[in-house]
């Protein structure tokens, strides 16, 4: 059935449909709670969590710039220097200048930053692994 301005209709959701997606609301909610309890249980907010994470985890490279930091965290750039100022402080995460670009700040995680992150990292996985399951089962019931 078309509407007037020239669209399909798109098909109904069923109370399956709506199960599913609260289902997987809350799965989704599930894993925030639980990476945010284990964040703080080695004393990081969730936002230094992220960016260790981001920091660590950047496509091919061991460094990443402020910038792709605020963009992998959706922040704006002058939030990502108070938060690595930081991490820095902690001994987490190692400010190097570009030598390519000396105007450019490379981001790279320290010892202790890496030592932090892997604890956390291994916990996460096994949490995903718990829930993964359920999420494949529902993903396949919403494609």
């Amino acid at each position: 059935m078309k509407r007037s301005n020239g669209q399909r209709n798109p098909p109904r959701l069923t109370n399956s449909d709506y199960e599913a997606l609260a289902q997987f609301r809350y799965l989704m909610r599930k894993f925030a709670s639980f990476s945010e309890a284990a964040a703080r249980k080695v004393g990081l907010t969730t936002q230094q969590h992220q960016a260790l994470l981001a920091i660590r985890g950047f496509s091919g490279r061991e460094r990443i710039t402020v910038g792709e930091l605020a963009e992998r965290l959706n922040v704006r750039h002058h939030s990502v220097v108070g938060l690595v100022d930081r991490l820095a402080g902690r001994g987490l995460v190692r400010r190097r200048r570009d030598a390519m670009d000396g105007r450019r700040v490379l981001l790279e995680l320290g010892p202790k930053g890496r030592i932090l992150l892997a604890g956390l990292s291994q916990a996460h996985r096994d949490e995903l692994r718990t829930l993964a399951p359920s999420v494949k089962q529902l993903l396949a019931h919403l494609a």
